[in-house]
């Protein structure tokens, strides 16, 4: 009940840290963009996500973590929604929509990540 919470900021990220993260965002981003085709590497790509997420705290990283993130699960309900409503021909319409919005999701990340800016969140 009565925790010491240690409140110190954590030290600065190295150059090699950050290097690392760089190019682990941009594979991200290549595994997310795949799966627009191969599913498998949507998945691969969440799981790194989270893995490595704490490892971008305090870096322009982070943003672009936390947007890879909801570009998956918002992408992922919004092609079950499709799916289900296939039937009714709505889908057709939902499932392109995604489609267009999740591109626009991984290249906006990209081009951020290529010019060193953090993801608007």
């Amino acid at each position: 009940m009565n925790d010491v919470i240690d409140a110190t900021p954590s030290p600065a990220p190295d150059a090699a840290k950050l290097e690392s993260l760089k190019q682990l965002t941009m594979i991200i981003y290549i595994l997310q963009a795949a799966s627009l085709f191969v599913g498998l590497t949507g998945i691969v790509a969440i799981v790194m996500n989270y893995v490595k997420r704490d490892d971008t705290v305090g870096t322009i990283y982070e943003s672009h973590f936390t947007g890879q993130i909801r570009t998956f699960w918002w992408g992922l309900l919004w092609a079950v929604v499709g799916f289900i409503t296939m039937f009714v021909l709505v889908g057709f319409a939902i499932l392109f929509a995604n489609f267009v919005w999740c591109i626009y999701r991984i290249v906006k990340g990209f081009l951020n990540w290529n010019d060193g800016k953090p993801m608007a969140v």
